[in-house]
């Protein structure tokens, strides 16, 4: 890969998230905790969503999808952050630097687009109820689910390509504890100004533009369910509420790092940890809490995994 582009940059130096052994230790007790929550969190979701018959509705399944893709955005730098912790010298090679970054714009883009299909899914299930079934589709549920993935595929791979074709010939320390477009690109041997630019506008104004659409059109559900019923408020609230915090974890900290990158080391590397390490363990949380019927499902589940492991 780096043949074809001309580079001389083998590998790329990441940035250690703590320098004393005691934070060393901490972090990665930490981060270690985090992730398998992630992984156990995110997979009782899915498995519960599979195996539970009264969660085949397309809110459901949609939420299975954005359980594996938080497992799969957590795991591009998580495992490779936690490996890195006790090692003196961070090396990642120009190779699995490439593909980190383009997974995490695929899983970004998935995700990003999985949270619209949500917000159209609530938005008919309050708002046109009596034709829900009919616009919510298997159908229509799987169309959405594959467009999630083309887009995200797109997304990445309209950066990926210009990235992959830079010289990189000098510097080659990233400044962060994993790799990512926008400091990627500021190593490189030419004038990326314009690329920068693509970026900015790929994964920021992007990222802008969509959380304030869906902040938008939760705010327009509560509006039109306030004109029709003042009782039934505070229930469609309730029920909104999860998406809406997921919505602020994922998209507050993406604009930050592509809209306004680098504001100061110690905050970017914050926002980065809220989105790899935070939204993915805390998503599994606030829609089990938040969903009477996932907690009733997810109950169901560990009986009979119980049951069968006693008659076993």
């Amino acid at each position: 890969m780096d043949q074809v582009n001309g580079s001389v940059v083998t590998e790329f130096v990441l940035l250690g998230l703590a320098q004393s052994l005691g934070m060393q230790v901490f972090l990665f007790i930490l981060f270690s905790l985090f992730y398998v929550g992630i992984i156990l969190g995110n997979l009782f979701i899915v498995f519960t969503v599979i195996f539970d018959s009264h969660l085949h509705s397309p809110m459901y399944i949609l939420l299975a999808n954005l359980s594996l893709i938080d497992l799969g955005l957590s795991s591009t730098t998580v495992p490779r952050t936690i490996s890195d912790i006790f090692s003196d010298c961070k090396i990642i090679s120009f190779h699995s630097c490439m593909i980190q970054m383009f997974f995490i714009h695929v899983m970004g883009g998935v995700e990003m687009v999985l949270l619209i299909a949500m917000a159209y899914d609530r938005y008919t299930a309050i708002c046109k109820p009596l034709h829900y079934l009919t616009i919510m589709s298997p159908k229509m549920c799987v169309l959405l689910i594959v467009a999630a993935w083309v887009i995200g595929v797109i997304h990445a791979v309209s950066q990926f390509v210009f990235v992959i074709n830079l010289p990189f010939c000098g510097p080659n320390n990233v400044g962060s504890f994993y790799c990512d477009f926008p400091r990627v690109i500021k190593l490189a041997c030419m004038n990326t100004y314009r690329l920068e630019f693509v970026v900015i506008a790929n994964s920021g104004f992007i990222s802008m533009a969509t959380f304030f659409f869906l902040i938008m059109s939760y705010i327009f559900i509560l509006v039109t369910v306030r004109k029709h019923s003042s009782k039934d408020l505070s229930k469609a609230f309730f029920t909104l509420s999860a998406h809406i915090t997921v919505v602020v974890l994922f998209f507050v900290p993406c604009m930050f790092l592509y809209v306004w990158p680098f504001p100061t080391k110690s905050l970017d590397t914050f926002l980065a940890i809220v989105d790899f390490v935070v939204t993915p363990v805390l998503n599994p949380a606030i829609y089990t809490l938040r969903n009477r019927d996932m907690k009733v499902a997810m109950r169901r589940l560990t009986t009979q995994v119980v049951s069968s492991r006693e008659m076993t």
